[in-house]
């Protein structure tokens, strides 16, 4: 079975994918019990979801870092 797992497991809160395989928690969980159609057709959404939580994890860390300071 064909799986995008690299073993690097983390939920993004912001984007709710899996840091290292682009899945959902809900993908990852049912994997095995997907059709290898299903399987492949979740593996070619992929590459756009994590290129898609980069550009999130960018934004907020260039927000964050070059935002305007804010008196506590």
């Amino acid at each position: 079975m064909q799986t995008p797992c690299i073993h690097v497991c983390s939920l993004v809160s912001a984007t709710g994918f899996c840091a290292g395989c682009g899945r959902t928690l809900q993908e990852i969980g049912n994997w095995v019990s997907y059709s290898d159609t299903e399987r492949s057709r979740i593996m070619a959404l992929l590459p756009a979801r994590l290129a898609g939580a980069a550009a999130v994890s960018n934004h907020i860390e260039t927000g964050l870092a070059s935002g305007p300071e804010r008196p506590l």
